[in-house]
């Protein structure tokens, strides 16, 4: 009789990330920020823009306060 935990490493791996399904097409990388943005406003856009070039420049998903902010500050951002 097995265990449960042999029952569940007996099962087989489904490797997800091996490639798009027939018919899909590829969208952009749920990394990107400015893609889940409908900015009417520019100076949004621009920054869900900088945020975005951050995130690929330094290879990451999620950024945090900090890095957020010198992201602001390379625009120009300055608090007053």
């Amino acid at each position: 009789m097995q265990t449960v935990l042999e029952q569940q490493n007996s099962r087989s791996f489904v490797d997800r990330r091996a490639g798009l399904e027939a018919g899909r097409e590829a969208g952009p990388e749920r990394r990107q920020f400015s893609a889940s943005v409908s900015a009417t406003r520019p100076e949004i856009a621009e920054l869900a823009e900088a945020v975005d070039q951050y995130k690929l420049r330094h290879r990451r998903r999620f950024i945090t306060f900090e890095e957020l902010y010198d992201v602001m500050a390379e625009l120009g951002y300055r608090k007053s």
